[in-house]
């Protein structure tokens, strides 16, 4: 007898890959993710599906947004650029963090939600998702000229 899937079992799928990727990551690069390891990752394909290039750079990013990855052209194929905030550039300790949020998006798309990118980037960074949010709020909302009495309701990204 087939069963049929809801929308709610492939995201409840799509979070559970998420999660073995990112500790798949971290078994396979090692339990401390900081600025040099999360870089060789991104050239590692088994982690990353696609070419992903960093730049400190904010003309493509809203007001209080810490980064976002780009296309390199028409397909995903052709790779990504993750522009991320200058006032990250001097503050490596952040870069997993930021990275991180953003991986699962170049991976799969639009399909990924913000909770799937906080539950990937914590299960990397090994931590709980409510403390990796916390920290990516507190990153954006450090960022100078910030709309920081939001805090992260409107979403991190």
């Amino acid at each position: 007898m087939a069963r049929n899937l809801t929308e709610q079992d492939a995201r409840v799928a799509l979070k559970d890959h998420l999660g073995d990727k990112a500790m798949d990551a971290r078994l396979r690069h090692g339990m401390y993710i900081d600025a040099d390891v999360i870089i060789k990752m991104l050239d590692d394909p088994a982690f990353v599906r696609y070419p992903v290039s960093l730049r400190f750079d904010d003309e493509m990013l809203d007001p209080g947004e810490f980064a976002m990855p780009i296309t390199l052209g028409d397909h995903p194929s052709a790779g990504f650029c993750i522009c991320i905030h200058p006032y990250f550039e001097q503050q490596p300790e952040a870069w997993p963090l930021l990275i991180a949020y953003h991986i699962p998006t170049i991976n799969y798309g639009e399909i990924v939600s913000a909770e799937d990118a906080e539950h990937f980037g914590a299960t990397l960074l090994g931590l709980d998702s409510e403390t990796y949010y916390q920290a990516i709020c507190e990153l954006a909302d450090s960022i100078p000229g910030a709309p920081g009495a939001q805090g992260c309701s409107g979403g991190c990204s």
